[in-house]
């Protein structure tokens, strides 16, 4: 059963990305084994990587997850406005102005820097409320998180603040989707002695997380409390360092339909430019889809598409709203889709084969589709 996302036209001209919510719980329970069934808390910020944040929510929620992590505060809302019962957790700094509303939508927020201790416990002091946080540890990513030489002090900080709901501590790696582990050791090392500071001085925290979908591969002895996990959710690996060994499925089909066809001679040129000239009388093929939404522009050198099982190569640069393929002698037939990543009954291109060939990642590719293209929601009656 195919449900759009809007009450458009069914055959609307355009890019489409399909997403299969079917895979989408399969890739959750394939991950959720791996991790030795610890809780997992699925990372749905930026549209679910570009999988559209709500819908993917409710079918993980479907499938037993309990807990959800969002960037800013406003995606958790819209989760909260869209129905969305279970934990919502929010990475970005915490603001002063939300913790009322953190607190009314159950929504748990984090501290990353030691005012941010302050300004809960003057929250606390002002209203008697307080709203649930996790610790953020800086282990070695140098982004939010306190410093390893402020942890003792955050720590004691947060101990003698009255009415601060600190449940969880967190960090996050840098490298552990790469083939050198080192780093990322350090950094499991690092984190580990803060536990062990936090036991010292009596603070038990009820949840430990530190993961992604690297370390999930590469470190499962980092799973702790929780597993934090987006990328191997939505069926791609997150690097081509790390084992390709999990039975997970692409979830999104990124499709364009082909407008208009035409045979032209050889020494014709293609697109801007003029960088790709027919070798020989062949078939030109336009289709609708353009970088604009979101088309990975530098895939033009050497990349294709798949149509009936087949891949032909795009012709001459992509343009901002449209881009030529050629079909050489075959006959595509207007009003029809050509696939551009995913995977369906004819067709397969693997994100991450364009990601390694135009030296990009999953995360970029798949977070980039915008633009005009519309989401299409595949939930198999």
């Amino acid at each position: 059963m195919l449900i759009w996302n809007n009450n458009t036209d069914n055959m609307a001209v355009g890019p489409k990305a399909i997403i299969h919510l079917d895979r989408l719980r399969h890739n959750y329970n394939i991950v959720k084994t791996t991790a030795g069934g610890r809780r997992m808390m699925a990372v749905v910020k930026a549209n679910g990587y570009g999988h559209g944040a709500v819908e993917s929510t409710k079918a993980l929620a479907q499938e037993g997850c309990d807990f959800f992590a969002v960037f800013t505060f406003e995606e958790a809302v819209e989760l909260r406005d869209a129905g969305i019962e279970e934990d919502i957790f929010v990475f970005s700094r915490s603001r002063h102005e939300t913790f009322a509303e953190a607190v009314d939508r159950h929504i748990t927020l984090n501290i990353s820097h030691a005012n941010d201790v302050d300004a809960l416990a003057g929250f606390h002091a002002e209203t008697g409320e307080s709203p649930k946080v996790h610790l953020k540890v800086d282990t070695g990513m140098t982004r939010l998180g306190i410093t390893m030489e402020e942890v003792e002090s955050v720590l004691k900080q947060i101990k003698d603040s009255e009415g601060i709901r600190c449940e969880g501590i967190y960090s996050h790696y840098a490298t552990a989707d790469e083939g050198d582990l080192g780093y990322a050791n350090e950094q499991l090392k690092n984190f580990n002695n803060v536990l062990e500071i936090a036991d010292a001085l009596g603070i038990q925290f009820s949840i430990k997380h530190f993961s992604n979908s690297g370390s999930v591969l590469n470190l499962p002895e980092s799973g702790f409390d929780a597993v934090r996990v987006g990328m191997l959710l939505y069926g791609a690996f997150p690097s081509d360092e790390v084992p390709a060994e999990l039975d997970i499925k692409p979830v999104m089909e990124f499709r364009g339909p082909i407008v208009h066809v035409r045979r032209v001679s050889a020494g014709t040129q293609v697109s801007y430019g003029g960088v790709w000239t027919a070798e020989k009388e062949t078939t030109i093929g336009v289709i609708q889809t353009g970088f604009a939404d979101g088309f990975p522009r530098p895939w033009y050198a050497g990349g294709c598409v798949s149509y009936q099982g087949n891949r032909y190569p795009i012709a001459g640069r992509v343009c901002m709203d449209q881009l030529m393929v050629d079909f050489g002698d075959a006959s595509p037939n207007e009003g029809e889709d050509v696939l551009f990543f995913g995977e369906n009954e004819t067709d397969s291109i693997r994100v991450e084969e364009i990601a390694s060939a135009i030296g990009s990642t999953p995360y970029v590719l798949l977070t980039a589709i915008h633009g005009r293209t519309e989401r299409k929601y595949f939930k198999p009656s």
